[in-house]
């Protein structure tokens, strides 16, 4: 069997685990075997192009640094991995983002400088092919280099390291339109005729759309935003693979693209989003500016007594959000979840679409620290019961409850469907101050009649709740609130 044969079929084995591995992200219970099929996915295809490119005779010092590459990338795989904080996941996955954009615009420019540069040479490209040829190096950089500065503010945004409120440059609907239609007429000379100046010409372009794309975005949508670069990263693997003539890498990308769409899709639709201005960059900017409003006084709650409050629910429901990824308090949670249960205390948990700043956020804090899948219900699946819930506890959430979302049709977040808490009898919110969300509006819910406020590091906050919390009556277990 032929170097090439082999590689073929390790490259369609690979493909059907990759296929596997995003059946089984699809649900709680498989997830764990779906990352493993991933990874061995990606095993076979890394072994499969080592092995095909030391078959095609290259030079020692290439096969020192396809080797040097493939080990620097696993050490450092392996150190972020083992180093990173679910609360860091976000901005980590963001930055490799921009890798996956960067390889694109070096293989589109490499792709240049061994075909359309040597036009004057005997190349393997030639006639019509050529033009195909250039449309693939053009198209790839430019999704590439969008990706690469793209990710690169989203990084900056979710780390903190800039605001994250949105840049409001004039016109910038037409600024990202204009520079779409630049593109489209720099491709098109770009075929005609290839050269440098065209192709760089390309490369800024992307680089300068990609920043004020991701720029012109609000911080409360940045989960959208993170999955929106996934699906940008995805069509630039699979530009690569065009110009690499890798069937693999066509298919990886275009599974990642193409799943990267429909999540960033699905989540405009729970955010009460349009999809095309996602994709168009600056949405989440299309209600009016806050407004400071006198919302009258909080109320203060001791531990002591919303543990008086537990203990006489029957119905309890749990809204986490990054504010409790921020307090690593999802192991004090758990324990909660399960004395209540003791007590024979119906608790679920509601989970908000982009609740924390990644999707699917909450879902790996709470699976992590062993929490029944059966009990974390989305916001479509609680929303109904919240109105007949005796305590809704609300830990480190802010934009996903906000009432004014539904009240005010000049909040910046109006119509942004939200987990509708204050339906409940009484809600505590865990935070550590009265400051705003990552989106920078103030929250109605907080004065309210119904509402407490539990001020503190939420961990430490729950861990004083568990301390204070009856211990379950085995007579009354399953009886709840004695009325």
């Amino acid at each position: 069997m032929s170097a090439v044969t082999a590689a073929s079929a390790a490259y369609i084995v690979a493909g059907l685990l990759f296929i596997l591995s995003l059946a089984g992200l699809s649900k709680h219970e498989t997830a764990k075997t779906g990352n493993v099929y991933g990874m061995a996915g990606m095993a076979i295809a890394l072994v499969a192009t080592v092995g095909l490119a030391a078959s095609r005779d290259i030079s020692a010092l290439g096969a020192v640094l396809l080797v040097a590459a493939v080990l620097v990338g696993a050490v450092i795989g392996l150190w972020r991995a083992r180093r990173v904080e679910m609360t860091g996941m976000p901005e980590l996955i963001a930055m490799l983002h921009s890798f996956v954009g960067a390889a694109a615009v070096l293989v589109g420019w490499n792709g240049y400088l061994s075909v359309e540069a040597r036009a004057d040479e005997q190349t393997e490209v030639a006639g019509d092919l050529l033009g195909i040829h250039s449309a693939e190096v053009v198209i790839g950089v430019f999704i590439g280099a969008v990706t690469v500065t793209g990710s690169i503010v989203a990084f900056l945004k979710l780390s903190g390291r800039i605001k994250s409120n949105p840049l409001m440059l004039p016109a910038h609907n037409m600024l990202n339109l204009g520079a779409l239609v630049a593109f489209v007429v720099l491709t098109v000379l770009f075929v005609i005729d290839p050269s440098l100046p065209l192709l760089i010409a390309v490369t800024v372009l992307a680089l300068a759309l990609g920043w004020h794309l991701v720029a012109s975005i609000g911080g409360g949508d940045m989960p959208v935003v993170v999955s929106m670069l996934n699906s940008y990263s995805g069509w630039a693997a699979a530009a690569s693979g065009f110009l690499l003539g890798n069937d693999l890498l066509i298919l990886t990308g275009a599974l990642v693209g193409s799943s990267g769409a429909y999540l960033s899709y699905i989540m405009c639709t729970a955010m009460n989003r349009s999809f095309l201005s996602v994709i168009a960059g600056g949405f989440g900017n299309e209600g009016a500016a806050a407004v400071d409003r006198d919302y009258g006084e909080h109320t203060e709650v001791s531990a002591d007594q919303v543990a008086d409050l537990l203990a006489d629910a029957r119905t309890v429901v749990i809204t986490p959000g990054y504010g409790m990824a921020v307090a690593q308090a999802q192991g004090a949670v758990a324990e909660l979840v399960r004395h209540l249960t003791d007590r024979g205390t119906d608790v679920r948990f509601g989970i908000h679409p982009v609740a924390g700043r990644l999707p699917g956020h909450m879902n790996v804090l709470l699976a992590e620290a062993k929490v029944p899948y059966d009990i974390v219900l989305e916001m479509d699946e609680i929303n109904d019961d919240l109105a007949g819930t005796d305590v809704v506890l609300v830990i480190g959430a802010n934009d996903t409850v906000n009432p004014a979302a539904t009240d005010d049709p000049t909040s910046p977040i109006a119509g942004m469907p939200v987990l509708k808490v204050w339906e409940a009898d009484q809600v505590i919110v865990f935070k550590r101050s009265m400051s705003t969300g990552y989106a920078g509006v103030q929250n109605p819910l907080f004065f309210r009649d119904n509402s407490r406020m539990l001020f503190g590091d939420a961990r430490e906050r729950v861990e004083d709740i568990l301390v204070a919390l009856p211990k379950p009556d085995r007579t009354t277990v399953g009886h709840g609130r004695q009325d």
